[in-house]
């Protein structure tokens, strides 16, 4: 098809399409039939394109729909017929431009019926110079239409230039004429509201807590609700400014205890911002001083004028700062420090770029002082904190409690850009210089701070750390913590030889040293069996002194050895020495930063029950050494007669069956608790010591070391049970002990009685005394009588205490008490023995 043709094409499509009365008419009608065409041509060479997707398909669905709803279905047939035959013609092109021009000068075409169906109304203040021509082509009848106006009053506007500007021009006096204010002056009171003044119009409303036009004033409604919007900036500005002035104009008094440097720092970025809104506003008001065009005014009017309009355009950028500005104020009150800084960090996550570079600046100020206290801290352990911002608070304590107690993290003050474990790092730093100035009286941590400073490339002075560097500054933690911790280990372990002051714990009061203990059980025994009011502390020591220097504790350090001291614990009525006497080892500065008081009392609680286990062990070896073979074989009563005989040996046979029981128990047990106990953990305790990297790595070995004894030697929590079934069978045993001791002491009296000096010459030496053999063997035989009631006293009640304990061994949780159950009854003796009962 060519060019010729398709004009044809366009100039009969637009004859078809005007009116009748327009193209059958005059030589009117062919001018507008000619601007028409010369239209259609303009529009069909334009790159102009709808805004919507080319989809052929959809678009001939949406026509045949709408003719079979508005009751046309042959013609919705038809058109799918045609459309069908078109389609299959005219490919590969697509129908799709000429449907959519179709379809629109169908719908033109319906909203032209829909407006004609509409009841005449009075026209909207048409133009004077169109409107009387047309009144007088219609013989000026009120109501009349000019000829070939649309139906039902609508006014066009004239595509004429010089009539459509005599329009607009008419058009902006009668809005001139609705309005009480000129637009300038509302103007210049929109500015004055965006500073927070009060103008001549515009004002604040304290009940409405806005900036808004008194109603008495005649504005058009869409111009007051532009000005409303126009001064939400005006009323977010005095909340702003309001925070500035809450938090800097106070006195020295107020401000030490409200306001502190981080909100300081922030009301100075608050100001910052409000120094360039103070700019811009000022240029604005520049602008305002210019008149506002009006259509039809001389075009020399300089362009820089500011009306409503341009002003909402202007302030769009500035609000959306100030809103942000004002959320952060709202957030932050009753804030101060890192709760301050993490409130206005939470703003930050958002993925507008004005929003990051806007929260970025500002938070650099805001943090610049938070992270001058982190620097401080890690690199020279000073805590300047005045008005309590800083996530780490520190508190009087004595040098012991340091450690563990000075220094805290607050919780509620850790902005949330620092992590709980770059948080305990940062806590562990400072109070580790801390501990070596206070408790070490060491300056060597300054060299490793300075080392790790440089190490990551910064210096031990104030800045170099900001917000947004949170990578940076975690590199400078760990690497300061990790020189400086490694500093204070090498003070602990070299200088104070902590280790060593372990091991003497070890040692001396968890009774590791079996000579020393041996020594010690023999010459303070008869002492501690006095009644405690009568044991004066000061011969235990001299006892004490004596013991180490008999044994191979002698050749250990004099300072260890004067930190082993006597301590006698409460007493009351009743008690012995053996129920009051304790060793205690003084642990000075620093090491009481482990040893605390705590601590000691842990060691002092396993030492009571250490002497204990001692003491019944030291008692069964008295017993043997009463019972030995060669003491009763030279025992007058074993050379009598049968029956006297018969009744000395049934009493020495069970009092040795007892005494083997006894052993058996208290030498298994002793062999568990000394080795399986005490060695294990020491060696766990020994290798954790060595691999830690930190003060709090040592703490936390050495508490488990504590905790692994306590638990597996049954002073637990869990043991209590146990330990009182435990505590019975020594007490049975002291109680063995002690009836062994008199019985003993009985038979040696009789010997003595029976044979001894006589108290004039005889032949014999050696004779028994007056009274006769026969009585002394009737006082014999009632004390084996007693012996044997009393062993089978001890023997029941050893039975059922030791069947107690052993029965509830296998329902301990700790895998290393049923060990002890194998090794106690490792021939299954008591298990058959209890479960015959």
């Amino acid at each position: 098809m060519d060019d010729h043709q398709t004009q044809d094409l366009v100039k009969e499509l637009v004859h078809r399409l005007l009116p009748a009365a327009e193209s059958g008419g005059g030589g009117g009608g062919g001018r507008d039939a000619g601007g028409a065409l010369r239209f259609a041509h303009r529009i069909l060479s334009s790159r102009l394109a709808p805004a919507v997707l080319p989809d052929e398909h959809a678009l001939a669905e949406s026509i045949k729909r709408r003719l079979a709803a508005s009751g046309r279905p042959d013609d919705a047939l038809a058109f799918a017929d045609l459309h069908s035959k078109l389609s299959a013609r005219s490919r590969p092109a697509s129908l799709w431009p000429l449907l959519y021009l179709l379809d629109s000068l169908s719908s033109r075409r319906r909203a032209a019926a829909a407006a004609s169906c509409l009841p005449n109304l009075p026209t909207a203040a048409p133009p004077r110079n169109a409107a009387s021509g047309a009144a007088a082509g219609a013989g000026g009848r009120p109501g009349a239409r000019a000829h070939g106006a649309p139906p039902g009053g609508v006014v066009l506007v004239s595509k004429d230039p010089n009539i459509r500007e005599i329009a607009l021009r008419e058009y902006t006096e009668l809005v001139l004429d609705d309005m009480e204010v000129s637009e300038a002056a509302l103007v210049r009171d929109v500015l004055y509201a965006c500073q927070g003044i009060d103008g001549r119009y515009v004002r604040y409303d304290k009940a409405g807590d806005a900036y808004d036009l008194p109603d008495g004033v005649r504005v058009p409604r869409s111009t007051r609700t532009l000005v409303r919007k126009l001064c939400e900036l005006g009323w977010l500005f005095r909340k702003v400014r309001g925070f500035i002035s809450d938090n800097i104009s106070r006195s020295p008094s107020d401000a030490a205890t409200e306001v502190g440097t981080v909100a300081q720092a922030f009301c100075s970025a608050l100001q910052e911002e409000l120094s360039d809104y103070y700019k811009l506003l000022a240029v604005l008001e520049s602008y305002s001083l210019n008149p506002i065009p009006t259509p039809g005014s001389d075009s020399g009017v300089s362009g820089n004028y500011l009306s409503l309009r341009r002003l909402a355009v202007w302030l769009a950028e500035p609000a959306v700062r100030m809103r942000l500005m004002a959320v952060l104020v709202d957030g932050c009150r009753g804030l101060r420090g890192g709760a301050m800084a993490g409130a206005i960090h939470g703003h930050a996550q958002h993925g507008d770029p004005m929003f990051q570079e806007f929260m970025g600046r500002l938070l650099r100020r805001v943090c610049s002082p938070l992270f001058e206290m982190v620097h401080s801290w890690v690199l020279e352990g000073e805590l300047e904190d005045v008005f309590a911002e800083f996530f780490i608070v520190g508190q009087p304590v004595k040098a012991e409690s340091l450690w563990r107690e000075g220094y805290l993290i607050q919780s509620d003050m850790l902005p949330s850009f620092i992590s709980p474990v770059l948080a305990q790092r940062i806590l562990r730093t400072g109070k580790s210089i801390n501990f070596l100035r206070v408790c070490c009286d060491d300056n060597g941590w300054a060299d490793a701070a300075a080392e790790a400073a440089a190490y990551v490339g910064t210096t031990t002075s104030r800045g170099g750390l900001g917000y947004g560097e949170t990578d940076a500054l975690e590199a400078l933690v760990v690497e300061a913590a990790k020189r400086i911790d490694r500093h204070l280990m090498d003070v602990i372990h070299k200088r104070y030889q902590f280790k060593d002051h372990c091991l003497a714990i070890k040692r001396y009061l968890l009774l590791g040293q079996g000579d020393f203990v041996q020594y010690l059980m023999d010459v303070v025994g008869p002492e501690l069996s006095e009644p405690a009011n009568r044991i004066s502390s000061f011969q235990l020591a001299g006892l004490l002194e004596t013991a180490i220097r008999a044994s191979n504790a002698q050749y250990d350090d004099r300072d260890i050895l004067d930190r082993i001291k006597v301590k006698m614990m409460d007493h009351g009525d009743g008690d012995r020495g053996w129920d009051v006497f304790s060793l205690e080892y003084d642990a000075r500065v620093p090491l009481d930063t482990v040893f605390t008081a705590s601590v000691m009392k842990i060691y002092l609680k396993v030492f009571n029950f250490l002497w204990k286990l001692k003491r019944v062990d030291h008692s069964l070896t008295g017993v043997w050494k009463t019972m030995k073979p060669n003491c009763i074989v030279s025992s007058p009563f074993y050379k009598e007669g049968i029956s006297i005989r018969a009744q000395f040996v049934s009493v020495l046979r069970k009092c040795q069956v007892l005494f083997n029981e006894m052993n058996h128990f208290v030498t298994n047990f002793q062999y568990y608790i000394m080795f399986e106990v005490l060695e294990i953990s020491w060696a766990r305790f020994s290798d954790e010591m060595d691999a830690a990297k930190d003060l709090d790595d040592l703490l936390l070995a050495h508490d488990k070391y504590l905790n692994s004894i306590l638990e597996k030697a049954l002073l637990g929590e869990r043991s209590h049970g146990l330990l009182r079934n435990l505590f019975e069978l020594f007490d049975i045993i002291l109680q063995f002990r002690s009836h062994a001791d008199r019985w003993f002491e009985r038979i040696y009296e009789l010997q003595l009685r029976g044979k001894g000096k006589p108290k004039s010459k005889s032949k014999e030496s050696g004779s028994w005394l007056d009274g006769g053999r026969k009585a002394m063997i009737q006082l014999a035989g009632e004390l084996f009588r007693k012996m044997g009631e009393d062993l089978d006293s001890i023997a029941k009640d050893y039975t059922a205490s030791l069947d107690a304990f052993i029965t509830q061994l296998p329902m301990q949780q700790h895998v290393d008490l049923k060990f002890l159950l194998f090794r106690l009854d490792f021939t299954e003796y008591y298990s058959r023995v209890s479960s015959s009962k």
